[in-house]
């Protein structure tokens, strides 16, 4: 595809569902896509930061629908998602540059959750929230037409076929993207898995609330404008994958 594209536990758990047909069920079992939420200790200060820190910006999911402008506290004039943000570089970049948007970031790993806190604690950022359960359950609470903007950068790729159905990336998925994206907001995703790249576009081209219209061939080799390398790009760097896919896809 290099040429031709087409060619810890969180306190505020959204709603778990035992129906078979539900979007949060794969083969009529409860989905996930993330395997652990922990690795290696947290140190003293990321201990302190997991319980002084995170319970003021932490989304807890309410009865009857969230509102994304309200979780701030002053209304921004842009709400933007990250999906899966790791170590949380993306997101702390832009939330100090872009102080009148508010970010929302999904991550269960709490390696990543603690990065961000020390990020959003130095830089003093106030327009930061975070959820830490599995984003369907947050994209199901969104109204219609509530989000600016929403990023998927590095995913886990899930290469053993058996496990494609974790794979960020669905029908159902890009199906609840479509309904809280406003017309012309833009969902970017990138990988450095030509396989994932692929599985990607060829969901983006059966799903027609998107649009897909490159200026150039090739043009989804090019970083996003201002694009700054994630630690999780550098590793692929490091280990020879040096080919990357990013893509950017329209809300029609």
């Amino acid at each position: 595809m290099h040429g031709n594209p087409c060619s810890r536990q969180s306190s505020g758990l959204g709603r778990v569902t035992t129906n078979p047909h539900h979007p949060l069920t794969v083969a009529g079992e409860p989905r996930a896509f993330f395997g652990r939420r922990s690795g290696k200790r947290l140190h003293k200060g990321q201990d302190r930061l997991f319980r002084e820190k995170l319970p003021a910006i932490e989304i807890e999911l309410p009865q009857g629908g969230l509102d994304p402008g309200a979780l701030f506290h002053t209304a921004p004039r842009r709400v933007e998602l990250e999906i899966g943000y790791g170590g949380g570089e993306h997101l702390a970049r832009l939330a100090a540059a872009h102080p009148d948007t508010g970010f929302i970031g999904c991550e269960v790993f709490s390696g990543g959750i603690a990065k961000l806190l020390e990020a959003v604690d130095v830089a003093g950022l106030d327009n930061v929230r975070l959820f830490t359960d599995d984003a369907l359950k947050l994209l199901l609470e969104l109204p219609d037409a509530s989000l600016d903007a929403a990023y998927l950068l590095y995913p886990d790729p899930w290469p053993k076929t058996r496990h494609h159905k974790r794979r960020f990336v669905s029908p159902t998925t890009l199906g609840e993207l479509a309904r809280v994206l406003k017309p012309g907001a833009v969902f970017r995703f990138a990988t450095d898995i030509e396989d994932y790249a692929d599985w990607t576009l060829a969901h983006i081209l059966r799903a027609p609330a998107f649009r897909f219209a490159p200026a150039r061939p090739g043009q989804w080799h090019e970083p996003y404008p201002g694009w700054q390398p994630t630690r999780y790009e550098e590793k692929a760097r490091a280990a020879g994958r040096s080919v990357s896919f990013y893509f950017e896809f329209i809300r029609r």
